[in-house]
């Protein structure tokens, strides 16, 4: 963050590294607020322009429900192979059940941000209101 004075008025700029923040996703830290809602605006943008049926690029490594498996994630990702070196479908469900829910789903969605060619984020059952209130994710 850099604070700047413009004469009486002062103004924050949030410099926004997709790349530091995906390291720090990757290793499981915390990202602040800020981030995240900047990170929420521009993937919001990217998945608003996406056709409801969104073609994928052959060959493809296919996820279902992660449920908020951060670790399985890493090892999937370690296995398969790297964003951008293959491409993913994620089925949804990324969130509930596991202990790393907001982990999960932010570094999936800071890896859509970065490569949206090479990530896919489909919409599971467990993103809607319902499914994640009843699962104490809110």
């Amino acid at each position: 963050y850099q604070r700047r004075d413009m004469g009486s008025q002062k103004i924050m700029v949030l410099k926004f590294d997709v790349d530091k923040l995906i390291e720090k996703a990757e290793k499981c830290e915390h990202i602040d607020e800020l981030s995240i809602r900047v990170l929420c605006t521009r993937v919001t943008e990217i998945l608003a322009k996406e056709a409801n049926v969104q073609p994928v690029s052959a060959p493809v490594t296919v996820v279902g429900d992660v449920h908020g498996q951060f670790f399985d994630v890493r090892e999937l990702f370690r296995i398969a192979g790297p964003v951008p070196h293959t491409n993913y479908l994620f089925l949804g469900d990324y969130v509930d059940r596991g202990a790393f829910s907001v982990e999960t789903i932010t570094l999936l969605t800071l890896l859509k941000l970065r490569y949206p060619d090479r990530v896919t984020m489909l919409r599971g059952n467990h993103e809607c209101r319902q499914v994640t209130s009843f699962f104490n994710f809110r």
